[in-house]
């Protein structure tokens, strides 16, 4: 109790003595969010704020890691390439198929066509072998041409699978990409390894004569980073 709430108890005032209860519980709260505030500025790097963010690092997470998202994107890639292989594989096939079936049309249609020209010229005056002979001839024509489109859709086909080759060509050039990572990761670690473990080092001093400041790395953060550049 403050010397004001002793005061205010002395001259028999309980209002006052609230008023200074909730006073008192708001300045300890100002203190606490301050207090709040002030930890996670502490946690941020010196000049990092919203405005340069981009310009730090992104943390050593598995949607950060370089080498984890190119193995991820080799993987999807090839796994949709197969998927994407499969589905021409069976519309070439189907216009294959489709592609007999059209033959076996002409061949009944250019039948018909003798037929009905043989008609004709025995029976000249009769008009339905006539309007046959054209109905057929007009159907023959059509299915040449479907023909045709058949097999200029399958040479795309073809095409459009020659195309997709160069996805293996990039998914190689990105492993190679990855291996280089890897070998450069290697190379590093073993450039910094030591001859003394580091639970036998002696602790480094956190503050050194001729500091200008004190927010420096703690044993913990530095463990931490050397635990990031091992993964």
């Amino acid at each position: 109790m403050t010397q004001e709430e002793l005061d205010a108890l002395m001259a028999g005032s309980t209002d006052d003595i609230d008023a200074f209860d909730d006073a008192s519980q708001e300045e300890d709260t100002e203190e606490v969010a301050q207090s709040d505030e002030e930890s996670v500025d502490n946690l941020s790097p010196q000049g990092y704020n919203d405005g340069t963010a981009h310009q730090w690092p992104m943390p050593a997470t598995d949607e950060n890691k370089m080498v984890h998202q190119l193995d991820d994107v080799t993987k999807e890639s090839e796994e949709k390439a197969s998927e994407i292989f499969d589905i021409i594989e069976n519309i070439s096939n189907d216009l294959m198929s489709k592609e007999e079936n059209i033959s076996s049309i002409i061949e009944i249609v250019n039948s018909n066509i003798e037929l009905f020209n043989t008609l004709c010229e025995k029976f000249p005056d009769v008009k339905a072998f006539v309007t046959q002979l054209e109905k057929n001839e007009k159907a023959l024509e059509d299915a040449n041409e479907t023909i045709q489109t058949l097999q200029t859709s399958g040479d795309s086909i073809m095409s459009v699978m020659d195309i997709m080759q160069y996805q293996d060509i990039h998914r190689q050039k990105i492993e190679r990409v990855i291996n280089v990572m890897r070998a450069l990761s290697k190379y590093m670690n073993t450039l910094f390894e030591g001859k003394i473990d580091d639970e036998n080092r002696v602790s480094s001093a956190q503050h050194i004569a001729g500091d200008t400041h004190s927010d420096v790395a703690s044993t913990d953060d530095i463990e931490a980073l050397l635990a990031q550049f091992g993964n």
